[in-house]
């Protein structure tokens, strides 16, 4: 009988981990077993988790377990067994999976290029995070850049739509004017950061912590970054939208006291998470309430707009632009680092929930080895 292992995380005190192993159940018919082979961790899987029960990330991998969660993170696998008549043994796919050695997938709407997850659990859940790619037909898919893809795809399709989400817009006023980025050092930030550098008349600020700072610099996609504590050294006048990753209360705050004409204050994640400050906590703050983006509603939005293969067609081009600037030999962005077995992954997990290390280090991790 096989097994599957997974990371459980305790909802009420993600720092508590526990490794779960199970023994696999039967297939029913039109079901498929994906062993994941390998998978990235990054703040954006801290944030689904600090947000787990408020945006129902919990309920994509229930555990069974009262009290404990399995965190999704994006990666690729192979079919080891199928019950399926449409996917065969072996096919290579990429999509949203738990943090595990393997899961079962109920395949329906197959198309060359993806299929999505029928499990009824999942029915009423977003449908962007429904979908698995295959591989053969992904037009997004290189197989020598798997790592950088697990790393970077999610988030980057999220910086591109926030991009466009401001753009769209017109920068709600605040062009021209600057752009505030928080956590710049994120991997979504700063793929945010690539696509605004490019717009007309919005300066583009990082706002990082003193030992990230070199690195946001090195990027060349801020036209300026600043340590926290600098926040004094843009215009108290300026317009200005905030795009917040940190989620960091104080910060918001200083934000929405200083600068009189703030726009727009944008809410995508928190990697600050022992500072997380819920939006709603900053009703009595002057200037705009804090609104999270839900990247679903623009692509909803913008396939209606555009249609559904013109907006493939756009992201493609803006994936394949960033993943060449972030992967140049001569100063790559970002050098992926493999973490197998339980122990490795337990050890990653933790230094990516602290929030400490080297920001041009991505951790891929596999409890299938």
């Amino acid at each position: 009988m096989s097994t599957t292992t997974q990371l459980l995380i305790r909802k009420d005190d993600l720092s508590s981990t526990r490794v779960h192993t199970t023994e696999d159940t039967a297939l029913a018919d039109g079901q498929v077993r994906l062993r994941i082979d390998r998978f990235a961790l990054t703040s954006n899987n801290i944030t689904y988790a600090a947000f787990g029960e408020s945006m129902n990330y919990w309920q994509f991998f229930p555990t069974g377990e009262e009290g404990w969660g399995c965190i999704p993170v994006w990666g690729f696998g192979s079919v080891v067994q199928s019950l399926h008549p449409g996917v065969a043994v072996g096919e290579r796919l990429y999509g949203y999976v738990p943090m595990a050695s393997g899961m079962v997938l109920t395949p329906q709407r197959l198309s060359p290029a993806r299929f999505s997850e029928g499990a009824p659990h999942r029915a009423a859940l977003p449908a962007v995070y429904n979908q698995y790619f295959r591989c053969a037909g992904d037009p997004l898919y290189t197989a020598d850049t798997e790592d950088l893809q697990a790393l970077l795809r999610p988030l980057f399709i999220t910086s591109w739509l926030i991009d466009d989400f401001f753009d769209d817009n017109d920068f709600f006023g605040a062009r021209p004017g600057v752009a505030l980025l928080s956590s710049a050092s994120s991997k979504t930030a700063y793929g945010t950061a690539f696509q605004m550098h490019r717009r007309d008349g919005i300066e583009v600020v990082g706002l990082t912590s003193a030992a990230n700072k070199a690195f946001c610099e090195s990027l060349g996609c801020y036209h300026r970054v600043l340590g926290y504590e600098e926040l004094g050294r843009v215009a108290a006048d300026a317009p200005c939208v905030y795009v917040d990753f940190a989620g960091n209360g104080e910060l918001r705050r200083a934000i929405h006291t200083r600068f009189s004409q703030l726009r727009h204050d944008c809410v995508i994640g928190g990697t600050h998470v022992d500072q997380l400050a819920p939006a709603g906590s900053a009703k009595e703050l002057p200037g705009p309430r804090a609104t999270f983006f839900f990247a679903p509603a623009q692509i909803k939005k913008r396939t209606e707009e555009w249609g559904a293969e013109a907006f493939g067609q756009r992201m493609v081009q803006a994936w394949q632009g960033f993943l060449a600037k972030v992967a140049q030999p001569e100063a790559p962005w970002l050098v992926a680092e493999h973490h197998d077995g339980a122990q490795a992954v337990q050890a990653a997990y933790a230094q990516v929930l602290s929030g400490r290390g080297d920001p041009r280090i991505g951790h891929i991790l596999s409890l299938s080895r």
